[in-house]
């Protein structure tokens, strides 16, 4: 493999979007996160993703009481990322994420800073803020080694956003097997993109917001006769890692289950071999089959959301039909997710969550679908 930044870097990074959560449903469990972080940092592991805006905030105080206030600050690497179009209305609040992410996580500096969730709808927002400006001055600083931005727009946007930006150190991108040829995603263009402006990657959603752990079971079959004893998520790990010029690859891990699951076959990470990338492209064909709902479940969508629709959880619901075929299971999950909320044939159409959505879903017709389909 070519040398790149980042190359060195061990390919398993720990994503802090979806900790586990005490019985509450809502607060961190703050506890088993510590033990999460301890099984990866003994593991060699090294590499902590959170956000300004994960979990309103407390993603970041979590990284500060599982990792900060743990561990040698030069024992671990942590990013996090400004959001200039969710949690700010102008310049200076923009901006102040920033100081803000770095007295919430007591870290001292960035290791690695994103501009967060650049899309079509507010890739813009960052030039008329001075965003671009303001990382590098943090950069110059000392307060940021290394910037880049994550990415969930067409390569097209990429494409510009590099061009005019030469100096970006590294991309975040969504990368993973369901999702390489999904014209809403566009996961192969992108990462194209990328290297050919020389970029390295952070690969996100490798798990597509876990799907991937429980595929399809056409794609089980066809995993589990190639190897028994793999996980099946292990695969769109493994298959995220295996491709050239990534730094890390980010799993949201939520429990500490999953954290060994993913450090069982990450410690010694082998790049998948050819066998291993024919079943991929096999499964690659049976999920290009399915209509699904390609929700990640990062309810970007649902804070602005004016009738209070659970928009993630109607979808799985929808998605318990459509993939599994499991029609009354659906229908008890959409009854589990509009308990207290409102319905899918309560939207008013906005628009607020299309804009807001990093996969590029047409939330409204979706909702449409779901209202039709659960008669509400």
């Amino acid at each position: 493999m070519e040398q790149y930044f980042g190359a060195d870097t061990p390919k398993l990074g720990f994503g802090l979007m979806r900790l586990p959560k005490l019985a509450d449903g809502k607060t961190i469990d703050i506890e088993q996160t510590k033990r999460m972080v301890d099984l990866f940092m003994q593991a060699g592991f090294t590499y902590f993703d959170t956000a300004y805006v994960y979990d309103g905030g407390e993603s970041e105080k979590a990284a500060r009481a599982a990792l900060v206030d743990r561990y040698p600050r030069e024992s671990f690497t942590l990013c996090t990322k400004l959001c200039a179009w969710m949690g700010a209305h102008d310049e200076k609040s923009a901006k102040q994420q920033f100081y803000t992410s770095l007295e919430r996580t007591g870290a001292g500096y960035f290791d690695y800073y994103l501009l967060h969730a650049l899309q079509a709808g507010n890739y813009k927002l960052y030039e008329k803020y001075h965003i671009w400006d303001f990382v590098k001055e943090q950069k110059a600083k000392g307060l940021i080694k290394h910037w880049g931005f994550s990415f969930h727009a067409t390569p097209e946007i990429l494409d510009e956003v590099l061009t005019s930006h030469p100096d970006v150190e590294f991309v975040q991108l969504q990368l993973n097997y369901a999702d390489w040829e999904n014209p809403q995603v566009v996961s192969r263009a992108n990462y194209e993109v990328a290297r050919k402006h020389g970029k390295s990657i952070v690969v996100m959603e490798p798990v597509k917001g876990g799907a991937l752990a429980n595929p399809p079971k056409d794609v089980r079959e066809a995993f589990e006769e190639a190897n028994p004893n793999a996980s099946f998520a292990s695969w769109a790990v493994r298959y995220a890692a295996s491709l050239e010029g990534i730094i890390t690859v980010l799993s949201g891990m939520s429990n500490l289950a999953q954290m060994q699951d993913n450090i069982s076959y990450m410690k010694d990470f082998k790049p998948l071999d050819r066998k291993e990338q024919d079943v991929i492209r096999r499964a690659q064909e049976i999920i290009g089959g399915i209509k699904s709902i390609p929700c990640t479940a990062c309810h970007y969508c649902t804070d602005g959301c004016p009738k209070k629709i659970r928009i993630p959880e109607i979808f799985a619901a929808r998605n318990q039909q459509l993939v599994w075929g499991q029609l009354d299971e659906g229908c008890r999950q959409y009854a589990r997710a509009t308990e207290g909320a409102g319905k899918a044939g309560d939207c008013i159409k906005c628009g607020q969550c299309e804009r807001a959505c990093p996969q590029q879903i047409d939330v409204i017709a979706r909702l449409a679908e779901c209202a039709a389909q659960f008669g509400a």
